[in-house]
């Protein structure tokens, strides 16, 4: 069965709250998935401004071990928006994996996103784009989850987040979290994921 990598970032614990939906969808299929969160770059007394809560006990995916993404059969991308963009934790982690882009060990790699935002103009659409360049560059076969969800994307009736790229939530001032609706979404994502690599990697 695959084994996928979930990796993400959340300075407040939206993101994680979604990335464990994620996983369980995941892990409903038979698959295996570790979940990481990637480096902090804020110092200790800006998060202690920003009210930042102390960080989940997730694995840190540091730098030495990169080289380890190569055997993942996938990766799922966990990622916090910032004016319209990914924030600039995931955009450093991005950056650090210029080794693994120059050896082309990513090229054919399932990939998919899962988003937060603080607004329902705050860049769920715009954040999945500019991520996906970072994946082209590694050559990665994104993996958006279109309409597959079904009904609750045409609900028009509550606030959800997630889009046809994948999953989402919105946030607020920080009080809202996932909903029961955007939980299930991504255990869907999770679980539409592992079949997408489960076939291409010919397991």
């Amino acid at each position: 069965m695959p084994h996928i990598a979930i990796i993400y970032y959340s300075m407040y614990g939206h993101v994680r709250v979604l990335a464990q939906a994620v996983q369980r969808g995941v892990e409903a299929t038979g698959a295996t998935a570790d979940l990481f969160q990637v480096p902090e770059t804020l110092p200790e007394d800006v998060l202690a401004k920003m009210t930042a809560p102390p960080k989940s006990e997730d694995p840190v995916f540091t730098h030495d071990m990169l080289d380890s993404l190569k055997d993942y059969d996938g990766i799922l991308f966990g990622i916090p928006t910032r004016y319209g963009m990914m924030s600039a934790q995931m955009k450093a982690f991005f950056d650090s994996t210029v080794r693994l882009w120059n050896r082309g060990d990513l090229l054919g790699k399932p990939a998919g996103i899962f988003t937060s935002v603080g607004t329902q103009g705050g860049g769920q659409e715009t954040t999945a784009l500019t991520t996906i360049t970072q994946l082209t560059h590694h050559g990665m076969i994104f993996v958006p989850t279109g309409y597959g969800y079904g009904a609750p994307m045409y609900d028009m009736a509550s606030v959800h987040g997630g889009t046809a790229y994948g999953a989402g939530t919105f946030v607020g001032d920080g009080s809202r979290w996932p909903t029961e609706g955007e939980l299930g979404y991504a255990e869907y994502q999770g679980r539409y994921f592992s079949g997408v690599a489960k076939k291409l990697a010919g397991r």
